[in-house]
């Protein structure tokens, strides 16, 4: 099959093409083998929100949840074991994108229980007990950038498990994110493991950010401040890529453990749906093409880039000026972006934790 002109120009900018979705009926119907090889999808990212829907839009679950309810397993488990059949499936699928790739990608993700987004301890235990459960080298455990997470993700990697960090809204988390990384490397490398199989994403949200500014900004309702709308979540991912190369491209703490084998920890742009009709369908993936990152893109999106989209190479580097300006006129205007922040993670744990309480009472 021909790859899709687009999105294989996507990837020849540097930009890995990663679906956010998984199914059964995905798997079963040969879909998302259909989409790896028109639509240059090299790896798929889930969340509890995935597979609420998975579970509560199909019946295709019914009979293997019953049965396991059956023999005495309970409901938590017993959804728990068709997200993780799920997940191998997908893993396996993708089993040649990760070896073609030395492990960069073919990847699939599964998170932890994000009832544990505040628990340290629990949350290091469980991401433990995912990846082995998953029994796959190309899963990764997705652990969210809380003040709880982030030594849990350092405990986490210096076990040697593969992880993609989720929920991150500013640059000074992703900065805290990528020191945690370094860390696990450190402490992983102290133990005497091969750190050149420990990967890692962090995956910075997008458009989440865009529809809290803008619903601040509107409130504000100044000309001033409606100029700016549609333009924070753009700029805090240029900002975090240039964090990104400062950290992983010119900073000496890495350098050593590149020399190790160390991989880096990629960028990863999340929630790139637009969520305002009036902005191009496309923009979070036109506008956030840079080298070695990935793009974790919904169904309708993708169908989208695919049939209008205009990629013109990287449209990230070398704008971080621009981007911060973009920052400087939003404070001045009045926008508190340090409580944006706080108010988006509360809100992303808070509804992941939901979903996965709905999917586990379908």
């Amino acid at each position: 099959m021909t790859q899709n002109p687009n999105l294989a120009a996507l990837s020849a900018a540097g930009v890995s093409v990663w679906l956010d979705d998984l199914s059964r009926p995905l798997l079963q119907s040969g879909e998302l083998r259909r989409l790896i090889d028109t639509r240059c999808v090299v790896g798929v990212t889930t969340n509890p929100s995935t597979f609420e829907r998975a579970l509560t839009q199909s019946h295709t679950y019914d009979g293997q949840i019953a049965k396991l309810i059956a023999r005495g397993i309970d409901a938590e488990t017993a959804v728990r074991t068709a997200v993780i059949d799920d997940v191998q499936a997908a893993c396996d699928v993708l089993r040649p994108q990760w070896e073609a790739s030395d492990g960069v990608d073919g990847r699939v993700s599964i998170e932890v229980d994000p009832e544990l987004a505040h628990d340290t301890d629990a949350t290091v235990t469980q991401a433990t007990e995912l990846a082995k459960a998953v029994d796959r080298p190309n899963v990764f455990i997705k652990i969210p950038a809380t003040a709880a997470g982030l030594p849990a993700i350092t405990a986490a990697l210096a076990r040697g498990v593969c992880v993609n960090v989720t929920l991150i809204f500013s640059v000074e988390r992703y900065r805290a994110v990528a020191d945690a990384y370094l860390a696990g490397l450190d402490a992983a490398r102290q133990t005497g493991a091969d750190i050149s199989q420990i990967h890692s994403v962090a995956s910075l949200f997008v458009s989440r950010l865009d529809a809290e500014v803008d619903r601040r900004l509107e409130a504000i309702g100044t000309g001033a401040a409606r100029t700016l709308r549609g333009q924070a979540g753009i700029a805090n991912a240029r900002l975090a890529y240039e964090a990104y190369r400062q950290v992983f491209e010119a900073a000496p703490r890495f350098a050593a453990l590149r020399a190790a084998g160390a991989r880096v920890q990629r960028p990863l742009w999340a929630s790139t749906g637009v969520k305002n009709p009036r902005y191009p369908d496309t923009m979070y993936v036109t506008e956030l093409v840079a080298p070695n990152t990935v793009n974790t893109i919904a169904r309708p999106t993708l169908e989208a880039v695919a049939d209008h989209a205009v990629i013109t190479g990287d449209t990230v580097s070398g704008k971080a000026a621009q981007a911060q300006e973009v920052f400087d006129r939003l404070s001045a205007v009045g926008i508190d972006l340090p409580d944006a922040f706080t108010v988006l993670e509360h809100v992303g744990v808070s509804k992941f934790a939901a979903s996965w309480s709905r999917a586990l009472r379908r």
